[in-house]
């Protein structure tokens, strides 16, 4: 065998190589060209190909014409996008390795022995240079920031806000006006960089064999006097001293956990009431801890013990079952803390989505937080009649819910609720009336009766599963020529933030009726206008050139799907074809919610911007069943049914949702997807926002890039001017400047953050804690723990 021909055989390897990817530009590129998309995939396709015929040829016009390709491509990557990083990474990262390739001095001496290098590598060599410099400009540029300052304090901070002394946090956002919001300020911009962990509990609820997939750690704790209390997914309630973290005491309701039939296993939090101070008389426990099941049970503890209180309901429970029709064992849940007020624990419950248009009733009941009795019970099906359902009779099935936290102004009496949709959220032909009115919108109910005081609705006939998340926010807003102002704040999975007047739901800041998009599935129809409001975190709609990838390769694959889909704007309605949802089921803003700044009249968000495709699937059994596709009709990779196949059993349609992804499985959009933002809630202005979190627990190497990742989760904002926030999708606690938005201080977490965290003052010290809780969630796919850290300046 001949070695010496040995090396003339890399030309043609690098040719092929160069052939292949060639092929697949020209294929891929005339499809999306067909699709009415971008021309470059063909000609970069024809250049890659006639490179590898010159190369296989070993002609030195291979160089020639791969140096045009890579000069073009800097050309056309500056028309589509600019000098921005990431989006222009898999645009040339192929074509810039094969240059680098190509350019070497072995390659260039293979194809021309006798010339030199700079006569026939140089064209090359000067382009690679050019898309090198290009490159470098861009990693300097940062065109998704947008920085800026917002005001100071502007009104006084009053003592004991909201009726909550100053040292505690009582209810899930600290008091049920829901704006998250501490009055201390011992920690600052100056000293936040101090902070260390002052106490670590592992509270041994680990997800089990039988849990469902999403079993989340969503909890925030409350504090009182010197005790905190936190709730976690199978619904243990464990007390611990608050400067220490020491376990009180701990009790479990032994909640029976099914992984066939939940949809979700959380527990966002538990609720306290004082008897005392509400001129109540009750036989035991005068002050109480409220725990909600998962399981379907209402149940009232001593504080102090964690003792059931005997004197509530049948000894300390109170089943919410009764009146409830096509009740299956995890098919009604409620999640998140019960509201107390005015002597009254208001609560509705989560049903599971999409399984069926046979479940359980959307109910929202008031029991007296003495006794357990039911006061009253707002079923949206039957709107007209708040009186106790009686003996024997049922609410009105699959009938909008809200399954998150409401909040309340007790001086007003009203209890305000974020409603869902009912049954089922992305094909709604035979909606009744009832749902069409209360669905995917605020609630104002009477606290005392139940009875609806108005209603505002901020999708309609919503095909979207944009339910309204989050707890309203209450404040009351110094707003220009207006003076103050009660409003409330509701932050939605579209990003719009709408502001209203509290007291009569009108809208404060204009939120118009604008036109979307038509052509409803068979047998359905759209809303023709949607409301948009002014104060607004919706992202502008998705472009072709928005696509990304990993390489060129899978971009074209996501150009090619992006042209291939329905997709027309915000609101382009579910199809048969499949449907590009944006923003996406995952929501601009979640059950997180914001949290907002009374005395600075500020709003620290965290706004996600991540793509969904919805496909309507014939379906192909509706006897009421189990689908063909699974016990539970679930495909979804992670286990909840808000991702994959939903089989919406009774309809003519189920529907496959998943997030826009590439084969690689990297988002088919470009980066960022998460950001922090700041708003000037007396103008509505967007006054800053920056990319949040990397991409380090997301790839195999510990790498944190910031790329902007999404976060689920909530904010919390401190009189002494820092918002913290452990929402992302990397195991990290921040710190915020919350004038700027600025990163002042951040820490490692055993697990994923999906919790808002809440901060207090131990007398014994005298110190303010941040406590954070890192369980991780598991349909989002973060780490799984189950830690309660607690954060303080050093003694």
């Amino acid at each position: 065998m001949n070695h010496a021909r040995r090396p003339a055989r890399w030309p043609r390897i690098l040719a092929g190589v160069i052939g292949v990817a060639g092929v697949v530009n020209l294929v891929g590129g005339g499809w999306l060209a067909l699709l009415g998309g971008s021309l470059f995939y063909v000609v970069a396709g024809l250049a890659m190909l006639a490179t590898a015929v010159l190369l296989w040829r070993r002609r030195t016009a291979a160089l020639y014409v791969f140096a045009a390709l890579v000069l073009g491509t800097v050309i056309w990557a500056w028309a589509e996008i600019g000098a921005d990083w990431w989006p222009l990474v898999p645009r040339g990262d192929i074509i810039f390795v094969f240059g680098a390739l190509l350019v070497l001095p072995g390659t260039v001496k293979r194809l021309t022995p006798a010339a030199g290098w700079v006569h026939a590598g140089g064209p090359l060599a000067i382009a690679l240079v050019v898309a090198a410099l290009f490159g470098a400009v861009s990693l300097t540029r940062d065109v998704h920031d947008l920085d800026g300052t917002l005001p100071g304090p502007r009104v006084a901070l009053a003592a004991s806000l909201h009726g909550v002394a100053d040292d505690d946090w009582q209810a899930y956002a600290r008091s049920w006006f829901g704006d998250k919001f501490s009055p201390l300020a011992q920690i600052t911009p100056a000293n936040v960089g101090n902070l260390k962990v002052a106490w670590q509990l592992e509270t041994g609820d680990i997800k089990r064999e039988s849990d469902p997939g999403e079993t989340t750690y969503e909890m925030t704790p409350i504090k009182i006097g010197d005790t905190v209390y936190l709730c976690t997914p199978h619904n243990w309630v464990i007390a611990v001293d608050a400067e220490t973290g020491k376990q009180r005491w701990r009790f479990d309701p032994h909640i029976v956990a099914s992984k066939k039939n939940m949809q979700h296993l959380t527990c966002r939090g538990v609720s306290y009431w004082d008897s005392t101070k509400a001129g109540a008389s009750t036989a035991d426990c005068p002050q109480r801890i409220f725990l909600a099941t998962n399981d379907s049970r209402l149940i009232a503890l001593d504080p102090r013990t964690g003792a059931l209180c005997r004197s509530f309901g049948q000894n300390g429970t109170v089943s919410l079952l009764p009146g409830q029709p096509h009740y299956n064992q995890g098919w009604y849940q409620v999640t998140s803390a019960p509201l107390v007020a005015r002597g009254m624990v208001i609560t509705g419950g989560a049903v599971f989505d999409n399984i069926s248009t046979k479940v359980p009733s959307g109910v929202i009941r008031g029991y007296d937080a003495a006794t357990g009795k039911l006061v009253w019970n707002f079923d949206p099906g039957n709107p007209g009649d708040t009186a106790p359902l009686g003996a024997g009779k049922q609410y009105t099935p699959s009938s909008p819910n809200t399954w998150s936290t409401p909040a309340a102004d007790e001086t007003l009496g009203l209890v305000y609720l974020p409603m869902g949709m009912g049954a089922v959220d992305q094909w709604g032909g035979n909606r009744p009336a009832t749902t069409e009115r209360f669905a995917t919108s605020v609630l104002a109910l009477d606290i005392a009766t139940g009875k609806p005081r108005w209603i505002y609705q901020t999708v309609h006939h919503d095909l979207w599963d944009m339910d309204v998340p989050a707890q309203p926010v209450l404040i009351d807003l110094n707003l220009p020529g207006r003076g103050s102002v009660p409003a409330l704040v509701q932050s939605t999975k579209t990003g719009n933030l709408f502001v209203l007047d509290r007291r009569t739901g009108r809208p404060i800041f204009p939120a118009p009726e604008r036109p979307v998009p038509a052509g409803a599935a068979p047998g359905d129809h759209t809303s023709p206008t949607q409301p948009f409001s002014s104060v607004s975190l919706m992202p502008a709609p998705v472009r072709e050139k928005d696509m990304w990838g990993a390489t060129m390769i899978d971009q074209l694959w996501c150009r090619i799907r992006y042209r291939s889909l329905d997709y027309r704007g915000a609101f382009t309605p579910p199809s048969l074809k499949g449907s590009l949802v944006f923003p996406g089921n995952f929501g601009v803003m979640d059950w997180g919610g914001i949290s907002i700044d009374p005395v600075r009249q500020i709003a620290f968000a965290h706004p996600n911007y991540v793509a969904f495709v919805d496909r309507l699937v014939p379906r192909k059994d509706d006897a009421g069943g189990p689908n063909e596709r699974g016990p539970a009709g679930g495909s979804d990779r992670r286990g909840s049914t808000e991702e994959g196949y939903n089989p919406n059993t009774g309809a003519p349609f189920a529907v496959d949702m998943n997030p826009f992804l590439s084969f690689t499985g990297l988002p088919c959009q470009q980066p960022p997807w998460g950001y922090v933002a700041g708003i000037d809630l007396t103008t509505g202005e967007k006054v800053w926002e920056h990319k949040n979190g990397t991409i380090r627990d997301e790839t195999p190497l510990p790498i944190a890039l910031k790329l902007g990742v999404p976060s689920l989760g909530g904010p919390i904002t401190t009189a002494g001017g820092v918002a913290f926030m452990a929402a992302a999708i990397d195991n990290y606690v921040r710190a915020y400047d919350t004038r700027t938005g600025k990163v002042l201080w951040r820490a490692r977490l055993p697990a994923g953050g999906q919790a808002t965290p809440m901060s207090y003052r131990s007398a014994a010290s005298g110190r303010q804690f941040v406590v954070v809780v890192a369980g991780g969630h598991g349909s989002l796919g973060t780490k799984l723990g189950d830690s309660v850290i607690a954060y303080a300046l050093p003694k």
